[in-house]
Formats: C-alpha cells, sequence, structure tokens
C-alpha cells in the first residue's frame, strides 16, 4: 500500500504543505488559463491585427505563459504561507 493511502500513517507537514500548493496551483492555473484564453481568441478574431500576426502557436504561447506563472506562483505563495503559519505553532512534541 502506498504511503499517502493508508489511514495509519499520518502525512508529514511537507507532504501536506505540498498537496495545499499543488492544489491551489491547480485553481489559480484554470482559472487563469480562462481569464487569458478567452481575450486571446476572442481578439485574434476581431482584430486585423492580431489575425495577421498571431499564428497558432503564438496564441498558445500566450495562453500557457499565463497558466504556468498562475500555477507556480500561487504554489509558492502557498507553501510560503503554510510554513509561515505553521512556524508560529509550538512543536507537538517537548524537548526537556
Amino acid at each position: 500500500m502506498a504511503k499517502g493511502n493508508s489511514p495509519l500513517v499520518r502525512p508529514t507537514f511537507a507532504e501536506r504543505c505540498s498537496d495545499e500548493s499543488v492544489l491551489a496551483g491547480a485553481k489559480a492555473a484554470v482559472v487563469a488559463c480562462v481569464a487569458t484564453a478567452i481575450p486571446t481568441l476572442a481578439s485574434v478574431r476581431m482584430l486585423p491585427w492580431a489575425k495577421a500576426n498571431l499564428n497558432h502557436t503564438a496564441q498558445a504561447l500566450i495562453i500557457s505563459t499565463a497558466t504556468a506563472a498562475a500555477y507556480f506562483i500561487v504554489a509558492d505563495k502557498t507553501v510560503l504561507a503554510t510554513a509561515r503559519k505553521n512556524s508560529f505553532n509550538k512543536p507537538s512534541h517537548s524537548q526537556p
């Protein structure tokens, strides 16, 4: 059985932190993809300059760059926020 699927094994801080950041980054990437694709594709259909100068590769690069940037920025901010939040918590085990 995989480590993450066992109900008896608690996930470590790093696993929880990475899971939260991946989920937050994926949500932000979906939003950024839609928010970038709609104006990009609409401008290619309506604006003569965009129709003449933005081929399919350029359109894909615009959309994927915004999507990837949103993912990595939000994932990084989530990791930092989680680490900051947990750095103020007292450790669960006391050391003498």
